[in-house]
């Protein structure tokens, strides 16, 4: 699994990032299990609640193609450093990941950081 590649791709999609509000862009790149990549980016709405984060658009556009697992996934923000998903993306990739988890690519400081999804969401929800 190449996770610069993945990581790469998510820079690629955060470039297309609507946030006029937050001014923080976000793009994410998922590896579904069939081999493709899926990218989404954030875009927000000046009803806050119906902004839509860059993991969850990725997501959906895997969910779309016909995906129904995804094998790894990386977000970046040229606004941070180590851009870890948030709570509500975090139930999101509980739903379409293994049960052992997923690489969780970020890029911090000094390259790329890898944490396995259970670090981030420890006791996650599923039926």
């Amino acid at each position: 699994m190449d996770y610069q590649f993945l990581m790469e791709k998510a820079k690629e999609a955060s470039k297309n990032s609507y946030s006029p509000y937050s001014h923080f862009a976000v793009g994410a790149c998922v590896l579904g299990e069939s081999g493709n990549y899926y990218y989404g980016c954030n875009f927000e709405n000046s009803s806050f609640g119906l902004t839509i984060c860059a993991e969850r658009n990725a997501i959906g556009n895997a969910i779309a193609n016909g995906e129904k697992q995804i094998k790894a996934i990386a977000i970046y923000s040229p606004n941070r450093e180590d851009c870890p998903p948030c709570g509500a993306c975090r139930q999101v990739i509980s739903e379409f990941s293994a049960p052992e988890g997923i690489p969780v690519i970020t890029l911090g400081a000094d390259g790329l950081i890898t944490r396995n999804f259970n670090e981030l969401f420890p006791g996650r929800f599923q039926l």
